[in-house]
């Protein structure tokens, strides 16, 4: 009996060198699309944190600045335009001194509160288990006889320093109380705070607010008359 001969077809299969160089490239491409996306995931969490961490020191100087702007004149009459003060002072219902104590009229009216917009403002450093956390309290009900207990607010953590400079036209002084010598606001003010870094050369945040409010002097000037 007679067999048919193999007939060979015409598609051949791969070889193992060819399929191990397909291995290869694939794994590279692999390797190289990983990076890039690993690479994307590192940008994005690092451009996540350094939003959040961010965020709290923009609210912060948001709330200081409009502070700051809507300072109250010093004025001998009436209780709700009082002293200005910067410096290691002593205010009421705080218990250790403050940075600066001011009144101005940020205060947010309600229809079920009674209070207005001018009230009494403290900004301060506590300890805290990190350092020092940067603190504002608000004083609202400024008629009261009583001495009232201010509502704290936490601004900022980790807060090394905290400085406010006052200038007087010619140059910038780190105190100012018109209970003493200084019958005027300043015309300008200065603050700044150095946060904790682990880099030595961060440099300390600054603001400048200059003093729109006209302020009224204790002392009055009269005409002679011969």
């Amino acid at each position: 009996m007679k067999t048919k001969p193999h007939l060979q077809s015409g598609r051949h299969g791969f070889t193992l060198m060819e399929l191990v160089l397909a291995m290869g490239v694939c794994a590279i491409v692999l390797a190289g699309v990983s990076g890039v996306f690993f690479s994307a995931v590192r940008l994005r969490d690092s451009a996540t944190q350094a939003v959040a961490d961010a965020l709290p020191v923009e609210r912060a100087l948001g709330i200081l600045r409009r502070d700051l702007q809507g300072v109250m004149p010093v004025s001998t009459s009436g209780i709700l335009s009082g002293d200005f003060k910067v410096g290691d002072v002593t205010s009421p219902g705080v218990n250790q001194n403050v940075a600066i104590e001011l009144y101005t009229t940020t205060g947010p009216l309600h229809e079920n509160e009674p209070w207005g917009d001018i009230q009494r403002v403290t900004y301060e450093l506590r300890a805290s288990a990190t350092g020092h956390d940067l603190i504002r309290s608000v004083t609202r009900n400024l008629l009261t006889p009583m001495t009232p207990v201010p509502e704290n607010q936490w601004l900022l953590g980790n807060v090394v320093s905290l400085d406010f400079d006052c200038y007087d036209g010619t140059q910038w002084r780190p105190a100012w109380d018109t209970t003493v010598t200084d019958t005027n606001l300043p015309v300008a003010l200065r603050v700044r705070i150095q946060l904790a870094a682990s880099s030595r050369d961060r440099q300390p945040i600054t603001l400048v607010v200059p003093v729109d409010s006209q302020s009224v002097t204790n002392q009055s000037v009269f005409g002679t008359s011969s």
